[in-house]
């Protein structure tokens, strides 16, 4: 959404690339935008609830905080308290602010008429521990942005906690989840998770926005591969992703030409020659 589209780069004879999801196609990332927006008026409006958005601190943060930029840009930001409870988060934009030439010539247009594609009204900035416990005994809708992106640690583990037994809350995955994390196993339809040694039963919706995640599908992934001479490369290595999803991956890599495709495991060694 923000960044400039992959650079090429050289013939290589040796590549390592991820293959997270090499066997299947994203949504246009245009949609991510009414996704997010169909979420609030749902988990806020119609069910009074609040919405609570897992997200990666650096990328995906800025996403979240650009596409409600853009929906108020629109006039259709709903009258909300937006709450990014992350301060590592909150860094990280300050500093991606620094650096508008690394950004998309669709944000470098927006930029024309709005100097902070990041900024709206309603957005609040947590940093203190006390202010992010408050949240909890807010009763009133509002949507909070919060890490880690897998809920796997950082304060939206204890949101999550405090607000997911109550049906009128959402939980919203923003990327990819490791399958034994809890954002993995709360997309998988648990319906019971252990949190802090405690377990809560998953009365909140979950959902997901998969347009939003930073892995490319396999069509991204190929399109960067692109590049290549297939039969100049001795050797591409698929690192993180799950085994099956690789092997559906090395087979469409196999097709394209690619002689020489291994999967190595966790720490192994290999010689290149």
């Amino acid at each position: 959404m923000i960044l400039k589209s992959p650079q090429t780069f050289p013939q290589a004879d040796f590549i390592v690339m991820e293959s997270t999801y090499g066997n299947s196609l994203h949504e246009d990332v245009s949609t991510s935008i009414d996704t997010l927006l169909s979420w609030i008026e749902k988990t806020c409006f119609q069910k009074k609830g609040k919405l609570i958005i897992p997200a990666f601190s650096l990328g995906r943060t800025q996403e979240i905080l650009y596409a409600l930029n853009q929906l108020e840009l629109e006039n259709r930001l709903p009258k909300l308290d937006y709450f990014l409870d992350s301060p590592l988060s909150a860094s990280i934009t300050d500093v991606i602010k620094k650096y508008p030439q690394y950004f998309n010539e669709t944000i470098q247009k927006v930029m024309e008429s709005d100097n902070d594609p990041f900024q709206f009204e309603g957005l609040h900035y947590i940093k203190s521990v006390e202010e992010s416990k408050m949240l909890n005994y807010r009763n009133n809708p509002c949507v909070i942005i919060s890490a880690s992106g897998m809920a796997e640690a950082g304060r939206v583990k204890h949101h999550i906690s405090n607000n997911i037994e109550n049906s009128r809350n959402s939980i919203l995955l923003t990327g990819y989840c490791e399958p034994h994390s809890l954002g993995g196993r709360l997309l998988a339809g648990a319906k019971e998770v252990g949190i802090f040694g405690i377990e809560h039963e998953v009365h909140a919706e979950i959902g997901q926005i998969k347009s939003m995640s930073a892995h490319g599908d396999y069509e991204d992934l190929s399109q960067w591969l692109s590049c290549q001479d297939p039969k100049q490369v001795k050797k591409l290595f698929l690192v993180h992703g799950e085994y099956e999803v690789q092997l559906d991956f090395k087979q469409r890599l196999i097709k394209k030409g690619y002689m020489d495709v291994e999967i190595p495991e966790r720490h192994f060694e290999i010689g290149l020659p």
